[in-house]
């Protein structure tokens, strides 16, 4: 019965646990590092195929994105989540698998020409479209039964549509222990989704920390301030153009443009166009459309009763192929244009950046978190010139941001949750934050609260039986730019995985009979015999 703590360990992003109970070997996320990455994450200690089953706690791709490698490195086992975050990573693996397959022919056309080994992607769209086989949906508050001695709940957490805090039961030798995974937890009052539901009793926490120094503040009115932009903006000619992230933000704001438009709290520009020029944030809307009963708000259903949709309004038009998004920029009414990528370094948002940043009657208006480096970021800091696609483009728009909008909790809303407990947990685990971040904050759950936390390194292992650290793991810093190493051919890949997951078949197999183990025994080396060179 241990722990492993593999990745989000005194950084954000790349979230994955190993939990080891029961003769069973589950993952609880599987995620991928974005951003910029200061520590290596800790490789999975043991071969794909014997991962049994993986946890998910939401469709972001730093908690979902390396699943499809997981599947190409031989994982058969089951995916269990909710049923919004299913269909969530069905558009955002396939997206991802995109980008790499794209970037992959980009990189690869210049190793070319000067004779490198080719660029590998982490996985490819077979991949992708194979691994959402494995998914099993749940409902929240569905107790289940994942093995003997296993049994697990998904707890609604209000970060993203099917978003969910992770309980375990194991029961070993007649000992039982509860451990709860927060996943990310979400901020109150956010438009369509429920607030984060509160857990009461745990032995062993797992939880996040990523905004655990700083406040939010009072709510903002977004509404209002958001309406203020637009009839600036358009009373003076210009456009708003806003960044946005294509899952759950993107449809945030258009439940804020429907009760502006509903509320005619912009004037004399009439039923004006609001643009979602972006595939996957089209395909992230439709889902939210489906996926309504146990996943919206009170509100929202409300309205939904009333045969109003939350995230829809006339004078709402969407740009899926690359044509339909070179128009908008000839559509010479003002608008509102809605596009990815959230913080400018790639997409069709970019091109909307270069008809609009020149001109002074438009407006930049940033809605998320922009990173340090990113084209968003730069242009958020002042910077008066920046490049898009070679060319140098004068800011001269009015740049904005909303302030306080953000799918996490705060400082406050993380103690809210983790203080729900009824009896102090015998040790909170704080990950998912950047290091000061995370130390700052284990300081306070121990100092201030007395709660008994520690913030584990990559590697950790700990008994959760014994309830002690038998690995305190490490940091290993990445030495300069990190890119993938692999420059062998993906089909040999594939085919060294696939002799991995023989041999877990071949152990599978222990205790069979003789007559079935011999034909099977044939098989292997007949194949050995037609390929051994």
């Amino acid at each position: 019965m241990k722990l492993t703590f593999l990745g989000a360990t005194h950084e954000v992003t790349g979230s994955c646990f190993l939990l080891e109970a029961c003769g069973k070997q589950i993952l609880i996320d599987c995620g991928m590092e974005q951003g910029k990455d200061i520590y290596e994450n800790q490789e999975i200690p043991i071969p794909s195929a014997d991962i049994d089953a993986v946890l998910l706690t939401h469709a972001h791709m730093d908690h979902s994105g390396m699943l499809p490698k997981l599947y190409a490195e031989g994982f058969r086992g089951e995916i269990h989540t909710t049923g919004a975050t299913t269909a969530l990573c069905d558009i955002m693996l396939q997206d991802s698998a995109h980008i790499q397959m794209f970037e992959a022919e980009w990189k690869n056309r210049k190793r070319m020409r000067t004779g490198e080994e080719p660029f590998v992607p982490i996985y490819t769209m077979e991949d992708a479209l194979a691994v959402m086989k494995c998914f099993v949906s749940h409902d929240y508050n569905e107790r289940i039964v994942l093995f003997d001695g296993i049994e697990i709940r998904l707890i609604d957490v209000g970060h993203l549509l099917g978003s969910a805090s992770i309980e375990v039961w194991i029961t070993e030798e007649d000992v039982t222990k509860k451990i709860v995974f927060s996943g990310d937890i979400g901020n109150v009052n956010q438009p369509l989704i429920k607030d984060p539901q509160y857990i009461q009793e745990a032995d062993y926490v797992v939880m996040e920390s990523t905004y655990g120094d700083r406040s939010h503040g009072a709510e903002p009115d977004y509404i209002g301030e958001l309406s203020n932009i637009i009839q600036t903006t358009f009373d003076r000619g210009g456009n708003v153009i806003i960044p946005s992230f294509a899952i759950g933000r993107t449809q945030i704001l258009l439940y804020f443009l429907r009760k502006i438009k509903q509320d005619r709290l912009v004037t004399g520009h009439g039923d004006f166009k609001v643009y979602v020029d972006s595939p996957l944030a089209v395909e992230a809307t439709e889902i939210f459309n489906k996926n309504i009963a146990g996943y919206f708000d009170k509100e929202s259903m409300e309205l939904i009763k009333k045969g109003i949709n939350p995230i829809s309004f006339s004078g709402l038009k969407t740009a899926v192929t690359a044509d339909h998004s070179k128009a908008i920029n000839f559509d010479e009414d003002c608008k509102v244009i809605i596009s990815a990528s959230g913080m400018c370094d790639a997409g069709r948002i970019r091109h909307h950046l270069k008809h609009n940043l020149w001109r002074s009657e438009s407006t930049v208006l940033f809605v998320g978190y922009q990173s340090v480096g990113t084209l968003g970021r730069i242009i958020l800091d002042g910077a008066p010139m920046v490049k898009l696609f070679g060319e140098e483009v004068q800011v001269n728009a009015e740049i904005r941001k909303l302030e306080g909008m953000s799918g996490h909790a705060d400082r406050e809303g993380l103690l809210r949750w983790i203080t729900a407990y009824k009896k102090k947990p015998d040790k909170v685990f704080v990950v998912h934050g950047d290091e000061n971040v995370i130390d700052l904050f284990t300081e306070s759950l121990n100092k201030e609260h007395g709660i008994n936390a520690i913030a584990p390194f990559n590697g950790a292992i700990y008994d959760l039986k014994l309830n002690e650290l038998v690995d305190e793991g490490k940091l290993i810093e990445i030495q300069g730019k990190k890119e993938s190493k692999k420059t062998v051919s993906t089909a040999f890949e594939r085919l060294v995985s696939a002799g991995k997951r023989l041999m877990v078949v071949i152990q599978h197999n222990e205790g069979g009979t003789n007559k079935d183990l011999a034909k099977f025994m044939g098989q292997i080396n007949s194949l050995c015999d037609k390929w051994d060179r």
